[in-house]
């Protein structure tokens, strides 16, 4: 029996930095200096909860810290620190002039074992401050790592949209109610599948919770307890490379995934937007190549499930589009495995996008037609309907039809279609590496050997494939032309 292959994609990029977070209530923290970055660290320090002292003269401290100071915020110390004054603190800010004094600054920081942050000095730090999106409880931070901290502010600003107002009032509830959940679902998948329920919630609005929330969340608690623990499947479409043509309902999929399925052509930056937890198993299945057999594949999703993992099964393309869905389904549905689909963008619409072609132009065809070029014994399937596909008024798309190229040419010529109908060959389509080749049917061929047969391969005949230009584009050539019929060039 062929089993999963070996193959399991780092979880996690090196960092440049890790980023962690400093409970510092009740902590005493040293700020050195006056400058308004010294001031607003400061004022950072004492919104988390710190006993901030800052070694400045009164004369020099602005009107933030004098402020700071006449609620009892802070505490204003001499103008400048010395030895002694170290013994106490868990932290240190310090705003220095020159090297000399944020030399002095970190050894004396280090020979008390303190964390020390030297402001606009990284050589001498411990610790980085980044851009903060505050929803307290939840805050979120952001790193640049010293590189572009106005590249930080950005991203903060983008979060910011994308944070409900209300979600600390969310966090505040999740507190309350986390012993009590606790105690009522087993860690792992019930326990999540609530708390996925309670994020969904979160997110759903700009509202906080109402006065009822709790008692509503604690009820589907019960209910899921006393619910058989039997797993799901999700069939998951990656769409063919690109991590950003992924659908939202992906991702929420790869973001709650037990284990992943994954195929041979899944892009490692799409397996990278994953739950980092989540197992990861190479299913793939490659003509030519030793793979998984599709009965192993879904006895795996059956097991998996009935131990009440959730499974997705992750599919290059869309899984309804030549992605052996309907087998996969039918075998859970039989078993009573809840399973659900997640559509993805197929390699035809992505080809069609990234051309700029319109694959049923008016003026060129009246119909679409997607057809494998490869059936289960590898070969061309025996019932194709050739007459039907050499329709001059028809696009046809064909999937996996690299090694049967030159049957599929004469098959098509020979009933009828012209030789010099245009084609259109694309391997590793939305992705770095994407490779095209523009020509005409009966060089379908040629077009194949110069793309090579083992790279993931595309090809589309028909009319809107009309512009002998496509060839200058695919092989980069910057210009654009918008119209599939008569092309012309982008001034």
């Amino acid at each position: 029996m062929a089993t999963a292959r070996a193959k399991t994609p780092a979880r996690m990029e090196d960092l440049a930095v890790l980023p962690l977070f400093f409970r510092l209530k009740g902590k005493a923290v040293l700020v050195a200096g006056g400058s308004d970055a010294a001031a607003w660290k400061a004022e950072l320090m004492v919104a988390a909860g710190a006993d901030v002292t800052v070694f400045l003269g009164r004369e020099a401290a602005d009107e933030a810290l004098l402020a700071l100071e006449a609620h009892g915020r802070v505490r204003l110390s001499g103008a400048h620190w010395s030895a002694a004054d170290w013994t106490v603190f868990e932290l240190a800010l310090g705003d220095c002039e020159n090297d000399a004094e944020a030399q002095a600054f970190r050894a004396r920081a280090k020979a008390e074992d303190v964390p020390v942050n030297v402001i606009d000095k990284p050589g001498y730090c411990d610790f980085q401050f980044g851009s903060i999106v505050n929803r307290s409880p939840v805050v979120v931070g952001i790193s640049t790592d010293g590189a572009a901290p106005i590249l930080g502010q950005a991203i903060r600003r983008r979060i910011e949209t994308l944070l409900p107002k209300a979600l600390a009032e969310w966090a505040g509830l999740a507190a309350s109610l986390r012993d009590a959940i606790g105690q009522k679902l087993k860690p792992g998948g019930p326990r999540r599948s609530f708390w996925e329920h309670f994020v969904d919630l979160s997110f759903s609005g700009q509202s906080g919770p109402d006065e009822a929330a709790a008692d509503r969340l604690l009820a589907r608690a019960t209910k899921i307890a006393a619910s058989p623990q039997t797993g799901s499947v999700t069939l998951v479409g990656a769409g063919p490379g690109d991590p950003e043509l992924l659908t939202l309902k992906a991702m929420r999929a790869l973001q709650s995934a037990d284990v992943i399925l994954f195929d041979d052509l899944i892009a490692p930056d799409i397996l990278e937007l994953a739950r980092r937890e989540a197992k990861r198993m190479l299913v793939g299945k490659r003509g030519g190549r030793t793979s998984c057999r599709q009965g192993d594949i879904n006895r795996m999703m059956l097991d998996l499930a009935r131990a009440g993992k959730r499974v997705v099964r992750l599919k290059s393309g869309d899984p309804s589009v030549f992605g052996r869905s309907g087998e996969e389904i039918s075998a859970l549905r039989e078993a009573g495995i809840p399973v659900s689909v997640v559509p993805g963008i197929t390699a035809a619409s992505a080809l069609a996008a990234g051309t700029t072609t319109s694959l049923t132009h008016r003026d060129c065809a009246q119909s679409v037609r997607f057809v494998t070029g490869h059936s289960k014994k590898g070969a061309l399937p025996e019932d194709i309907d050739w007459r039907a596909i050499a329709d001059p008024t028809t696009t046809t798309m064909f999937y996996m039809g690299g090694r049967t190229a030159d049957e599929i040419s004469a098959r098509l010529i020979a009933e009828g279609l012209s030789p010099e109908t245009p084609v259109l060959i694309a391997a590793n389509i939305s992705r770095p590496d994407e490779k095209r080749w523009h020509g005409t049917l009966t060089r379908l061929g040629e077009g194949m050997k110069e793309i090579g047969y083992d790279n993931p391969v595309l090809f589309g005949v028909g009319k809107v494939f009309e512009r002998k230009e496509a060839l200058a584009e695919a092989i980069g050539d910057a210009r654009v032309f918008s119209h599939p019929c008569r092309a012309y060039l982008r001034q």
